[in-house]
């Protein structure tokens, strides 16, 4: 059945099909802070608002913080109606706990299983309950880059292979641009070592490394290419790197004043928050070669254990607008996300969107990101070595031993 148009009116119309009855007041914890993030949250906050409940907004900055905020919160008998987590497992010691309510009821009713993806699904869906409802699919090692910044540095075509990349950034750097616009930060390094993972290794040995944990992979030269590659990028950020936010990195590319960022597909939502366009002022690649990884992550909302019946009641309609058609769309089409949801009509949304959700179709390039195979702790552990190898002279021999040590099962 083709969706409803894009209108507030075919907006209102479906939210009131999806959620069936007016929501009271929700109070929903996120970490979506920048620009492009606001705007995107706002498209959820609208479509609940329609349903004549109240969307209390409570944005904690940085992932961690607002996760801890929100376990504080439940394990204190104080719980939001709706938190924030990544598509991971990151929520999975909570509903051990029995502290989360499940939503099998609107699952069942709106068919997620037949909507979602395997490797989503296997997230949220826990001992067969529901318990956490996806919002989009993010790519987290899309590889942006300024238009400007690639024509004042005279590099004519897009780089299609990871030495085409370096040979770029060279042409970058000798312009007197930033070549690798980057965030200091642990998260944003792995970033980059999940990108060149991904590029450098391929599928065989990121399922080696990643799900695998194999310490002859790990300690192979293959991945030593992999660890090589990854500090070379290091030489190409500016002094100014240490502890910068992704978003203010996106600027520097947004300005013309850097050319490259390694930076999930939310990245694409700071661009539209300044009225750029992919295709005419900055490019987008989702990997090298037509059978490069797609790692999927996202973001998921999960429900806090409540008997208050107006708080299920607010949960239950929320689930249903995480999930409806048009809302999922029109948040990605701010975040830079892709829906979560197979069956839209993705028709309206941007060329970058397109690539991501053309390559979807290939299930074998489907590959899920460090948390869904690492639990917290090795999650934890890897990052810091990769900082601290991108950081300081560290052997390249070292890190591999450190990281099969790190990664045991």
């Amino acid at each position: 059945m083709k969706l409803l148009k894009h209108s507030a009116l075919g907006l209102a119309l479906a939210l009131s099909a999806s959620a069936h009855a007016a929501g009271p007041k929700a109070e929903v914890i996120h970490w979506w802070t920048s620009g492009g993030e606001s705007a995107a949250v706002k498209k959820f906050s609208e479509a609940y608002n329609a349903t004549g409940g109240v969307w209390v907004d409570t944005a904690v900055a940085l992932g961690e913080q607002a996760r801890s905020v929100a376990i504080n919160r439940i394990v204190g008998g104080n719980p939001p109606t709706m938190a924030q987590f990544n598509t991971s497992k990151q929520f999975l010691d909570i509903v051990d706990q029995g502290m989360l309510n499940n939503v099998d009821e609107v699952a069942l009713r709106d068919g997620w299983d037949k909507v979602l993806p395997e490797t989503v699904l296997k997230v949220i869906k826990v001992k067969g309950h529901f318990y956490a409802a996806p919002v989009n699919i993010h790519m987290p090692t899309w590889i942006w880059y300024s238009k400007a910044a690639f024509k004042k540095a005279g590099i004519a075509a897009e780089p299609k292979t990871m030495d085409e990349l370096f040979a770029a950034l060279d042409k970058l750097k000798a312009a007197g641009l930033i070549p690798l616009a980057h965030g200091g930060q642990p998260w944003q390094e792995n970033t980059v070592f999940t990108a060149v993972l991904a590029n450098v290794g391929g599928t065989e040995l990121y399922l080696k490394v990643m799900r695998d944990r194999d310490p002859k992979a790990i300690q192979g030269e293959d991945f030593k290419k992999v660890l090589l590659a990854y500090k070379r990028l290091q030489s190409y950020v500016d002094k100014a790197s240490p502890g910068r936010n992704w978003n203010d990195a996106t600027a520097l590319l947004i300005t013309g004043k850097a050319g490259v960022q390694i930076m999930g597909d939310w990245a694409k939502g700071e661009f539209t928050a300044a009225k750029q366009l992919p295709g005419r002022d900055y490019g987008c690649i989702a990997g090298f070669g037509a059978k490069s990884p797609y790692i999927i992550q996202g973001d998921v909302f999960v429900f806090p254990k409540t008997t208050n019946a107006e708080q299920i009641k607010a949960q239950k309609v929320l689930a249903g607008i995480m999930l409806n058609p048009v809302t999922q769309v029109e948040f990605s089409k701010q975040k830079g996300s892709i829906p979560a949801r197979t069956d839209v009509d993705a028709s309206s949304m941007d060329i970058c969107a397109q690539q991501g959700l053309a390559i979807m179709k290939d299930k074998s390039r489907h590959l899920g990101n460090g948390e869904i195979y690492l639990n917290p702790d090795q999650n934890g552990s890897l990052a810091d070595i990769l900082t601290a190898y991108w950081n300081k002279p560290v052997a390249v021999e070292k890190v591999q031993k450190d990281i099969a040590n790190a990664l045991k099962n």
